[in-house]
C-alpha cells in the first residue's frame, strides 16, 4: 500500500489545505462569513463555544475517518488523514499570525476572496486525491460511485449547514456566505476537473485526408479516423476527430477551411486532456 502513496500528491494536499485555511481565516472568520459542510460548524462551534476550529476540525472528523477506510480504501484513508491534519494545523497557524487585508468592510470583494480562495485550495485537494473530511468524504464517494460532481454535492451540504448557520449570523451575512459557496463549488470543479481545457473537433468532409495531412504536417497534431454512415443518405463516411490547444483552434479551422469552404465541423470544449502532445512528449515521457 504505501508504494501507492505519492509525495508529490501529498505535497499538493498540503498546498491546498494550506489555500483553504488561509482564505478562512482571513476572509470568512476576519469578515464574519460562515462556510459550509463540516468546517462551517467548526465556525459554529467557534461563536457559541469559543472553541478554536483547528481542535473541532480533527474530533468532529474522528468518526468519518472509519468511512473513509471502508469506502474509499487504505490509500484514500491516508490521503484524507493528511488532508484533515493538515487543515487543522494551518487553521491553528494561521490564525496565530496576523495578517490584514484592508477591504474597506466591502462584503462583495470579501465574498469573492472567500470563494476564490476555497475552491482553488479543495480543487487542488481533490485533484490529488485527497479530501478534508466531514462531507467531503461522502462528497467524494458519490463523485467515484455514481459520477456526481463534488461541487455540486459540497454546495447541498453547504446549503444545510449554512441554514443552521442563521443561529447566529445575519441574513446578510448568510446571503454573502451562500455566494462564497457558490464560486467555490464553481472553482473546485474547474480546477479538478482541469484547468488546461482544449478543444475537440469532428470534422466530414470530402477531403478528409487532405485535411489530415495537413493538420499533422503544419500543427503536429494527431488525427483520429472515424468510421460513420450518413443517418439520411445512408452511404459511409470517415469522421476526423483531432484534439488540439485552445489557442490553436483558429488555425485548425483556417486549415480545414483552405481544402474544404464545406466541411461539416463540430467544436467542443475539452476539460481535460492526457496523452501525447498535451501530458506525454514524443517518446511518451511526462512533460514537466
Amino acid at each position: 500500500m504505501l508504494k501507492t502513496i505519492r509525495l508529490k500528491n501529498i505535497l499538493f494536499i498540503m498546498l491546498g489545505t494550506a489555500i483553504y485555511a488561509f482564505g478562512l481565516v482571513n476572509f470568512n472568520i476576519q469578515n464574519g462569513l460562515g462556510e459550509g459542510g463540516l468546517t462551517g460548524i467548526t465556525l459554529i462551534l467557534l461563536h457559541f463555544l469559543h472553541i478554536d476550529p483547528a481542535y473541532t476540525n480533527i474530533l468532529l472528523n474522528a468518526p468519518l475517518f472509519l468511512i473513509g477506510w471502508r469506502v474509499l480504501g487504505s490509500r484514500a484513508f491516508v490521503y484524507t488523514g493528511v488532508g484533515t491534519l493538515s487543515l487543522s494545523l494551518f487553521l491553528w497557524i494561521f490564525q496565530r499570525i496576523p495578517f490584514t487585508l484592508d477591504l474597506h468592510a466591502d462584503l462583495l470583494l470579501v465574498t469573492l476572496f472567500a470563494g476564490g480562495f476555497t475552491g482553488i485550495g479543495l480543487g487542488i485537494v481533490f485533484r490529488y486525491g485527497g479530501t478534508t473530511g466531514g462531507s467531503d468524504i461522502i462528497a467524494k464517494l458519490l463523485n467515484y460511485k455514481k459520477g456526481i460532481s463534488m461541487g455540486r454535492t459540497l454546495f447541498l451540504f453547504d446549503a444545510i449547514v449554512l441554514t443552521a448557520s442563521i443561529s447566529y449570523l445575519d441574513i446578510r451575512q448568510v446571503m454573502y456566505t451562500l455566494v462564497a459557496v457558490f464560486i467555490g463549488s464553481r472553482v473546485i470543479d474547474f480546477v479538478q476537473e482541469g484547468a488546461y481545457a482544449a478543444r475537440g473537433a469532428m470534422i466530414i468532409s470530402k477531403d478528409n485526408e487532405k485535411i489530415a495531412a495537413h493538420v499533422m504536417q503544419m500543427m503536429n497534431r494527431g488525427v483520429t479516423i472515424l468510421e460513420g454512415r450518413g443517418g439520411f443518405s445512408k452511404l459511409d463516411q470517415d469522421v476526423l476527430y483531432i484534439v488540439v490547444a485552445k489557442n490553436e483552434i483558429i488555425q485548425l479551422k483556417q486549415i480545414i477551411e483552405s481544402v474544404d469552404p464545406h466541411a461539416f465541423v463540430s467544436v467542443s470544449t475539452v476539460h481535460d486532456v492526457m496523452g501525447e502532445g498535451f501530458t506525454l512528449d514524443e517518446n511518451k515521457n511526462p512533460l514537466v
